[in-house]
């Protein structure tokens, strides 16, 4: 039976975090599975080298989502474009490098119907990884274990029947809006698109997706696959769109239902239940 896919003029993912316990690597496997696009843009932090220094844990499932990108290059399903992040910054010592399909680039200019994107990591414009490191690093250190009590809470929660609640993206959220306010991040990026004639431009590195306008700037983030589980597609009309996975199930499963009649088992087998995020609010009226 032929698998569904679902198929994009550009699929961007970034902050994967390879390497960590956290890495929500088989949703971001099953999603390469099922999609296909002409380009493939990896924007940094696929691969967390802090992580693994320090001793954290590389699975077989690490090295199947690689696997899955390398048969992707091999088939020449796409062609893959990896920007170096902070995490994987191991990597800036060798840019640019060209491997049949696979190019690695410290920053990309997209081509889309409706204009060029400035297409990079972000981290340059983040005031504490940029001139601060050992802030960055301990920051680093501070919300892996803030995951890791994120874990033994929700399996508290999930005790109690309830739905799974992030406490780390809340707070994390917090802290990066000021590290974003201080280093004007947002700011530097509507200028550097300016300099660069883009009329928009697309990073990663915060873990917050976003789709909006700075000024006349159009600013788009892909988020992360720790805990927002977001892609950025492009459409064939270069209409781009933030996808969550939960979202991208949904669609995969209709598409599915409309070339079958019923549902391929195979597909959905397996594949972890996409996680519903609860709000403060929401939460406080379950308690």
């Amino acid at each position: 039976m032929k698998k569904p896919v679902l198929s994009y003029r550009t699929i961007i993912l970034s902050d994967i975090h390879l390497g960590t316990a956290d890495s929500k690597v088989e949703e971001v496997t099953h999603f390469l599975k099922h999609t296909r696009a002409s380009k493939l843009i990896l924007n940094g932090d696929i691969i967390d080298a802090w992580a693994i220094r320090r001793g954290h844990k590389w699975t077989r499932e690490h090295t199947k989502c690689v696997r899955r990108l390398l048969k992707i290059a091999q088939r020449h399903d796409a062609e893959i474009i990896y920007l170096r992040g902070n995490h994987d910054d191991f990597l800036r010592h060798f840019l640019p490098i060209e491997l049949d399909a696979l190019r690695f680039v410290e920053e990309y200019e997209l081509e889309t119907p409706r204009g060029r994107y400035l297409v990079l990591h972000g981290d340059a414009f983040d005031a504490v990884t940029t001139y601060a490191r050992y802030l960055a690093v301990l920051g680093d250190i501070g919300y892996q274990t803030l995951l890791k009590f994120n874990r033994l809470y929700n399996r508290w929660r999930a005790w109690r029947g309830q739905e799974y609640y992030s406490i780390s993206k809340a707070i994390k959220a917090r802290v990066k809006q000021a590290v974003s306010h201080v280093g004007r991040f947002e700011d530097h990026l509507r200028n550097l698109a300016h300099k660069r004639g883009c009329q928009g431009v697309i990073c990663g590195h915060i873990h917050t997706p976003e789709d909006k306008m700075l000024g006349d700037v159009h600013y788009l983030n892909s988020g992360d696959w720790v805990e927002s589980l977001t892609a950025l597609v492009e459409h064939e009309d270069g209409r781009f769109e933030v996808l969550t996975y939960k979202d991208f199930c949904d669609r995969l499963q209709a598409v599915a239902l409309n070339e079958e009649g019923a549902p391929d088992a195979a597909v959905f087998k397996g594949v972890p239940e996409p996680v519903t995020w609860l709000t403060e609010d929401e939460m406080a009226a379950q308690a």
